[in-house]
C-alpha cells in the first residue's frame, strides 16, 4: 500500500478541559463524580483568579480551545465571570450543563459561538426526574431551553440513555429535535464511580444497557481500520510493551484540570498519583515534565498480557486502562461488560461492511466509499459499475458520506484560503474544510466536507435527501469528482486533462481539446477500432515504465467509459478542418503550453501547481505530440493507424 509521510506536529497543549466543580443540584443514578450541592469540597475549588492564571499559562503554551464541565458548572456563583474569561481567551469552547440553573443573563452569554450541550434524561417529568432524583428538574431544564431559545443561542440537546429511560428513547429524540436542530446521544455505556463506592457502582451498573442496545445507540465507526495506514494509537489502544499510557501521552494534544487544580492528560484519570497540583507548580512544569513522566508510570503486567493485551477483539473494544481502574481499582483489569460490547461491535461491523461500503478503482487509485445509509446498486449512476473493485488496493483513499449538515456555529473552520460561491475553503490544523455556500450571503450551507492534509481521507456531509434520490453523478456528491481527484493525482505524478482517449492494439491515443473541439466526435468515428476509455476527461499518470493514460467516469456525450489504461503513444490536439492531416509538434515549448492549457484544476492549487507543472514538463518532453486536423468523413481513422 502507498503510505504518505505525515508531518509530525510538535507536542503542544492545544485543547484543555476544565471541570469547575463536581457538585450538582441533580443526583443522577448513573453519575460517577457526583457530590451534593452543599458538599464541603466546594471550599477547595479553584478561585476565579486561579482559573485565570491557569488559562493564561496554558494559552501562552498554545492552548486554543476549552471544554467546560462539572458536576454542574453553573452551581458556582462566579460561573458568568469564569465563562466570560475562558471564552474570550479561546478560539473555540464547549460547555456541558444540565440546564436547570440557566437564567436569561447566562443564556445571553451563551450566544457566544461555541458548542453548548444540555443534558436530557427523559421525555416526561416522571422519567427525567426519576433519573436525576431531583423533583422539578425536568421543568427547570425545559425552562433553561426556553431561555436559550429566547436569547437566540444555538445549543445541542444531549440525550443520555440508560435502563431508567430507554423505554422513552424515541420520545426523547422527538423532544430533542423539537427543541433544537442539533441533538446527540451521550455515551450509551456507563463507567463506574471515581470514588470506588460499592453502593454507587451497583447503582451505575444496574443502568447499563444491553450491549446490543448500546451498539445501536452509539454505532461504532465500521470504516476504522479498513485502511492500514500508520496512525497514532487512539485512547485505550493496546500497547505491545505493556506500558498502558505511553503512546496515548505521546499522541495527545489535550489535557484535563479538575476543580481543585490537579492536572493530567485525561479526564478519567482520578488516581492522585497521576495528577499534578497546579497550585504548587506551573502549567509548563505539568505539561513538559510531569505528564511525559507518566508514560512509564503504569505497566499492565501479566494480568494485562493474558487478557486485553492478547485479545483478538481488541480492535473492536472500547477498553482503556482508565476504565479498568474505575471498574476494579487496577489499570490492567479487563471490563467484562466491554468484552460483551466488543463482540456486538464485531458483529455490527461485519454486517455494516456488507451493506454500507463500496470500492471503486481509477488510475491505480482505489476509492473507498462508506456511508451512514445503505449503499445499493441504485445509489450511484450506472457509469461507476465499470470501476467497481472488490476491496482496497495498494493505494486507497477513503470517503465517508453522512446525511445532515452541522451548523456553521458548531464548526472549527480555521483560516479562510478561498471563497467564491459555491465554495469556501478553510485551512485547519492538519485538515481542509470545504463549505458548499449559497451565492448570496454564503451562510446557507448545503455541503460540509473535511479532508485530511493530503486529501486522502474525507468526510462529506450533505443536506436534504440527495442520498436517497439515487443515480448520484459523483462519488463525492460534488458537481464533479475532479474537484477532489485532481488534487490527489498531483501527489502521484498524475493529472486530469480535457481529453478523450482510446486504446488501439494496446496503445493509448489521447485527443486533447476543450468543449466543442471534437473529443466525442472522434470517439464516435473510432468506435470498433479499439477500447474507448472516455470522451471528455482522461488521466495521464507517470509510472516506472513511462506515461500511461487511464479512463475516467467523467464522460461527456458518449456513455462509453472504461477503467482500463495503457501506454501513452501520442497526444493529439484536435482542430476541426476540411481535411485530415497529422502535423508533428516539434517545439517542446508548444507541447508544454498545449498540455498545460487543458489540465483540470482542483480548488486548492498552492502545492498542486508546482507538482503539476513539473509533471506537464515531463509529458511535453517525453510524449510525441501532434496537431490533428480532421473532418467528419471518418478518413482520419486510417491516418491514425499510421501511428
Amino acid at each position: 500500500m502507498r503510505l504518505t509521510v505525515r508531518k509530525a506536529f510538535p507536542r503542544l497543549p492545544l485543547d484543555g478541559s476544565l471541570d469547575l466543580t463536581y457538585r450538582c443540584n441533580n443526583r443522577c443514578r448513573h453519575c460517577w463524580l457526583w457530590l451534593p450541592s452543599d458538599a464541603p469540597d466546594g471550599e477547595e475549588e479553584l478561585s476565579l483568579e486561579e482559573i485565570q492564571r491557569i488559562v493564561g499559562e496554558a494559552r501562552a503554551m498554545g492552548c486554543q480551545a476549552w471544554a467546560i464541565s462539572g458536576g454542574e458548572p453553573m452551581l458556582r456563583p462566579d460561573f458568568p465571570e469564569i465563562f466570560d474569561y475562558i471564552t474570550r481567551k479561546a478560539v473555540h469552547y464547549s460547555l456541558n450543563t444540565n440546564g436547570t440553573l440557566l437564567t436569561p443573563k447566562i443564556a445571553r452569554l451563551m450566544t457566544r459561538p461555541g458548542n453548548k450541550m444540555v443534558a436530557l434524561y427523559g421525555a416526561t417529568a416522571e422519567v427525567h426526574d426519576g433519573v436525576t432524583r431531583a423533583p422539578g428538574s425536568f421543568e427547570a431544564t425545559m425552562r433553561g431551553f426556553a431561555y436559550l431559545q429566547e436569547a437566540g443561542a444555538s445549543f445541542v440537546v444531549q440525550i443520555v440513555p440508560m435502563r431508567a429511560n430507554y423505554q422513552q428513547y424515541d420520545e426523547m429524540v422527538a423532544l430533542a429535535r423539537s427543541l433544537s436542530p442539533h441533538c446527540r446521544v451521550g455515551a450509551p455505556w456507563l463507567w463506574l464511580s471515581a470514588c470506588h463506592s460499592e453502593a454507587r457502582n451497583r447503582a451505575i451498573a444496574a443502568q447499563r444497557l444491553d450491549p446490543a442496545e448500546a451498539i445501536v445507540l452509539d454505532e461504532p465507526n465500521p470504516a476504522a481500520g479498513l485502511l492500514e495506514v500508520p496512525r497514532a494509537p487512539s485512547c485505550g489502544a493496546v500497547q505491545s510493551d505493556d506500558r498502558l499510557f505511553a503512546s496515548c501521552i505521546a499522541a495527545r494534544r489535550d489535557f484535563h484540570v479538575d476543580p481543585y487544580g490537579r492536572i493530567s492528560f485525561c479526564c478519567f484519570i482520578k488516581d492522585p498519583a497521576m495528577r499534578f497540583d497546579l497550585r504548587t507548580g506551573t502549567f509548563q512544569e505539568a505539561w513538559d515534565q510531569f505528564i511525559p513522566s507518566l508514560a512509564d508510570a503504569v505497566h499492565g503486567g501479566q494480568e494485562y498480557l493474558d487478557n486485553c493485551g492478547s485479545c483478538d477483539l481488541r480492535q473492536d473494544c472500547r477498553w482503556c486502562a482508565v476504565y479498568g481502574w474505575l471498574e476494579h481499582g487496577r489499570y490492567s483489569a479487563r471490563v467484562d461488560y466491554l468484552c460483551q460490547v466488543a463482540r456486538e461491535t464485531r458483529r455490527f461491523k461485519e454486517e455494516w461492511r456488507r451493506t454500507h461500503l463500496r470500492y471503486y478503482q481509477i488510475a491505480g487509485i482505489t476509492v473507498q466509499v462508506s456511508a451512514d445509509f445503505p449503499i445499493t446498486d441504485e445509489t450511484f449512476a450506472t457509469k461507476f459499475e465499470a470501476f467497481r473493485a472488490d476491496g482496497s488496493g495498494e493505494d486507497t483513499i477513503s470517503l465517508r458520506l453522512l446525511s445532515g449538515v452541522p451548523a456553521l456555529s458548531d464548526l472549527r473552520l480555521g483560516q479562510e484560503v478561498y471563497r467564491k460561491p459555491p465554495w469556501a475553503i478553510y485551512r485547519q490544523r492538519g485538515a481542509w474544510v470545504y463549505l458548499g455556500i449559497s451565492p448570496d450571503d454564503g451562510r446557507d450551507l448545503h455541503i460540509v466536507s473535511i479532508f485530511s492534509e493530503d486529501h486522502s481521507r474525507g468526510t462529506i456531509c450533505r443536506r436534504g435527501d440527495i442520498f436517497q434520490q439515487g443515480g448520484l453523478p459523483s462519488l463525492t456528491t460534488f458537481t464533479s469528482d475532479q474537484i477532489l481527484l485532481a488534487r490527489v493525482l498531483a501527489d502521484r505524478q498524475a493529472c486530469y486533462l480535457h481529453a478523450s482517449g482510446i486504446l488501439i492494439e494496446g496503445k493509448g491515443l489521447l485527443f486533447v481539446g476543450h468543449s466543442e473541439a471534437g473529443k466525442s466526435t472522434m470517439m464516435k468515428m473510432l468506435r470498433g477500432q479499439g477500447e474507448i476509455l472516455c470522451d471528455d476527461r482522461m488521466i495521464v499518470r507517470r509510472w516506472p515504465d513511462g506515461f500511461r493514460i487511464h479512463g475516467t467516469w467523467s464522460h461527456g456525450e458518449l456513455p462509453d467509459v472504461s477503467p482500463a489504461g495503457g501506454p501513452l503513444r501520442a497526444i493529439l490536439f484536435l482542430e476541426k478542418a476540411g481535411t485530415n492531416e497529422l502535423i508533428p509538434i516539434e517545439s517542446p515549448r508548444e507541447r508544454l503550453a498545449g498540455v498545460l492549457g487543458h489540465v483540470v484544476k482542483p480548488l486548492i492549487t498552492a502545492d498542486w501547481w508546482e507538482k503539476t507543472l513539473d509533471l506537464v514538463g515531463m509529458i511535453a518532453a517525453e510524449v510525441p505530440a501532434y496537431r490533428l486536423r480532421f473532418d467528419k468523413s471518418g478518413r482520419v481513422v486510417d491516418l491514425l493507424k499510421q501511428l
